[in-house]
């Protein structure tokens, strides 16, 4: 058996940390996709080769033990917790391409981890629904992370454009017939999620007066954006980023980095800019319904950017014997 599966990356475009306590999310899966190849293995372990980012890897699946000399093995944890909900322990190799910058809030654990599911079950003949694919990736990411919501991973499994309902109680698809043209840029420097959440977590636990409100204007935020673009209304979801962004900022996971971004952006035409994702380095997103070109230009004077379409598709498998 030879199986291959993919799964976009994400865009956050309203919501993020504030669903983390079950606000509501607005989100966009990316075409960018990350890659798992299963095999039969080569040895009686788990063989991960992660090429693009030069990680090779051996899990012992009956220890969890974790062979790698790699500095940036962390994404090994996610591989393994995907592993034991689908798989016996016999001897496999893996074969990943991430294609999503890591750690820059573009889902790229998210990724990785319903690719994974998805394929190991393809490869052992598990056929799981996509709600099972995005319930076992929520519990994968909770149990590396600590905390996480279950957006990412979500939107990973689903593809499109979609609202999160409060406390994740269901996912509705916003079917619109035009396209949400973005700028996606992205510093060198990686945010740790897992790190990030906490910290806001210990932030309202000594400040719940004034942290309670913030999270719960960006609930409100969230609900006036999904109006506006249902309505198609630019001018309403680009405030609306720009003022989710500065509590965002308020909450204590902006950067300088992207800071300078999110104003070099708007300063070369975006109607809104806003961090997306955890913060703390990673990943900003420009709306541009007046054309990327000189947004991304702008932003590649001092940093990465590449325009990002929304990918319909969410995860797909493959099955070669």
């Amino acid at each position: 058996m030879h199986v291959k599966a993919s799964a976009p990356g994400k865009a956050i475009l309203f919501g993020e940390h504030a669903v983390v306590y079950g606000k509501p999310a607005i989100a966009m899966a990316i075409s960018k996709r990350s890659c798992v190849e299963v095999l039969e293995g080569s040895t009686s372990n788990i063989n991960v080769n992660i090429k693009d980012l030069g990680i090779r890897g051996c899990i012992d699946f009956n220890s969890g033990a974790i062979i790698s000399d790699s500095p940036k093995k962390g994404i090994l944890k996610y591989i393994l917790e995907s592993i034991k909900k689908v798989h016996d322990g016999s001897g496999i190799d893996i074969n990943i391409d991430v294609n999503i910058p890591i750690g820059g809030g573009l889902g790229s654990s998210a990724a990785v981890t319903v690719a994974t599911i998805a394929a190991v079950s393809a490869y052992n003949e598990i056929d799981l629904k996509e709600e099972e694919i995005a319930k076992y990736a929520h519990e994968v990411e909770l149990v590396v992370q600590k905390s996480a919501s279950p957006l990412d991973t979500t939107i990973s499994t689903y593809g499109g454009l979609i609202y999160l309902e409060t406390n994740a109680e269901d996912i509705v698809q916003l079917n619109i017939d035009y396209d949400i043209p973005v700028v996606i840029g992205y510093t060198d420097t990686r945010g740790d999620t897992g790190k990030l959440v906490e910290a806001v977590r210990i932030r309202r636990d000594i400040y719940p007066e004034i942290i309670n409100p913030l999270i719960n204007s960006i609930e409100l935020i969230t609900e006036e954006a999904k109006q506006a673009i249902l309505e198609n209304d630019k001018k309403r979801v680009g405030e609306l980023m720009n003022i989710n962004h500065g509590l965002l900022d308020a909450l204590g996971v902006n950067t300088k980095e992207l800071s300078n971004m999110v104003y070099t952006a708007r300063n070369a035409g975006a109607c809104g800019s806003k961090i997306t994702g955890a913060g703390g380095g990673g990943s900003i997103i420009a709306y541009c319904p007046g054309g990327t070109g000189n947004v991304i230009s702008a932003i590649n004077e001092t940093e990465n950017a590449l325009k990002a379409d929304i990918s319909k598709e969410g995860v797909k498998i493959t099955t070669l014997h």
